[in-house]
């Protein structure tokens, strides 16, 4: 019962050190955020994407695809795995700051004989030790919070690549819609190159039609055709990196064709540029990086202090006491203290090249910081331009393909009436096709820009730091 009794009492001494002061001053925000984004409506009220943005698009298989990205994909299960890794040399790290507690055990059987006597006995000892380093300097909490940090920005890695992912899969699940749909418009293209072959061939054989007019719609009609099996190709390929997003292998997976008309566009628009900051997660990742330096620099500069190390031990033993100078032989408790202060007078530098190691590495990451900083403004602007000028050009895209409809199909009737040019009716028939494959790209190019101000505004992530009594705290 004593020695439970002393082993408590160091026990809470040892607690009350842990305690002590810490060398780690609290780290604050410092960006520089603009007012507002140059290419967003002034007037226009916040609508940031949620976490489910892609539903905005009004496609069940795309939901579908997205949720088995989410699930499937092999490179997330590798970040998961890299988290966990984190938070497990972050609980590693976080040992330290309180006192570590074992239990042991040990017997040992003497023996020895002489002409004139023999004897023998058996020592034993059952023991509670303890051991702590008084973190006065702070350095087992600097290291701790670095840890911390580096977990929080491996889990902040993770986001940024699921959202990558994601996005990757909707973008991919566009590509390949866009090139069926442009297979179809070559197919009709195709179509109606073959016609007017038949419409020349009957003039050539009424001999209102020369030999160049049926060998030149003969070529046009060919090349129409060669189109087909490069967007089959691309198609395929398109296909078969959605399967790989979607950890999927290639074979037997396929998609609903379904026109790019029918999907909706989701209503998103940016607030300031400052919220932008707490929603993307590689932005976090490269602060969290910058916390934990920052941290390393702390625990760096508390390496160059003098370190005390408290031991305790009580239990039962036999002999009770077997000290250099005193012993108590047989059965009773037993309780050893002990303390150690070090102090480094000579390394060659050492302890001052790391802490310089430690302050060129943190203002390593705070450029990297303030470069993701500025990187994610720059993908919200690309994508706000992207969107303006697709805006600006839907009028005059939609008007291309009904004129050179229009075009064409004079141009047709009349050179089948006879009345009609046939280098007219050529040059409409490739206006045409161009404007319709045109338009489809188009359309394209605006649901992927669509998709990339989801991401470039983080696709509904929020921040999540770690938190702790002694962490850094953040200022705005």
């Amino acid at each position: 019962m004593k020695a439970g009794w002393y082993l408590a009492v160091m026990l809470w001494i040892l607690g009350a050190f842990a305690a002590g002061c810490t060398m780690e001053k609290p780290l604050r925000r410092q960006v520089d955020a603009p007012a507002a984004f140059d290419n967003s409506e002034a007037n226009r009220a916040a609508a940031w994407p949620s976490k489910e943005w892609y539903q905005g698009f009004g496609s069940d298989q795309l939901n579908i695809l997205i949720e088995q990205a989410a699930r499937n994909n092999w490179e997330l299960a590798g970040a998961r795995a890299r988290v966990a890794q984190a938070d497990a040399r972050a609980r590693q790290a976080g040992a330290p700051i309180l006192p570590s507690v074992e239990a042991g055990g040990n017997a040992n059987f003497l023996a020895g004989h002489s002409s004139s006597q023999s004897g023998h006995e058996t020592d034993w000892s059952a023991l509670l030790s303890a051991s702590y380093e008084v973190d006065f300097w702070g350095k087992n909490r600097a290291a701790a919070n670095s840890a911390k940090y580096l977990a929080a920005g491996s889990r902040a890695q993770q986001d940024t690549l699921a959202l990558t992912t994601l996005a990757g899969a909707a973008n991919g699940y566009f590509q390949a819609l866009a090139l069926r749909e442009r297979l179809t418009i070559a197919r009709s293209n195709l179509e109606a190159a073959q016609r007017l072959v038949t419409v020349v061939q009957a003039r050539y054989d009424a001999g209102s039609a020369s030999p160049v007019e049926l060998a030149t719609q003969t070529s046009a009609s060919s090349a129409a055709a060669s189109v087909i099996p490069e967007l089959q190709q691309q198609e395929g390929e398109a296909r078969a990196a959605l399967a790989l997003l979607v950890g999927r292998v290639p074979e037997g997976f396929d998609i609903e064709y379904k026109p790019l008309d029918s999907l909706t566009e989701p209503a998103v628009a940016p607030g300031l540029p400052s919220d932008l900051l707490m929603r993307r997660p590689d932005v976090l990742v490269a602060e969290a990086n910058l916390q934990s330096a920052h941290a390393d620099l702390a625990a760096a500069r508390a390496a160059m202090f003098p370190s005390l190390n408290l031991t305790a031990a009580a239990g039962l033993q036999n002999p009770a006491l077997n000290a250099a100078v005193l012993s108590i032989p047989g059965t009773g408790t037993t309780l050893a203290l002990g303390g150690t202060v070090a102090q480094a007078i000579f390394d060659h530098g050492r302890l001052q090249a790391q802490r310089a190691e430690a302050q060129a590495k943190k203002e390593e990451l705070l450029a990297s910081y303030r470069t993701a900083i500025v990187a994610a403004l720059i993908d919200v602007e690309n994508a706000l331009s992207a969107i303006q000028h697709l805006d600006d050009a839907r009028k005059f895209q939609i008007d291309a393909v009904k004129q050179s409809e229009r075009a064409f199909e004079g141009a047709r009737l009349r050179y089948q009436a006879g009345s009609g040019d046939y280098l007219t009716l050529l040059e409409a028939q490739r206006t045409l096709y161009t404007a319709r494959d045109q338009f489809v790209q188009y359309k394209l190019a605006r649901l992927l820009a669509l998709v990339g101000l989801c991401k470039a505004l983080g696709g509904g992530w929020t921040e999540s730091m770690p938190t702790a009594a002694s962490a850094p705290q953040h200022g705005t």
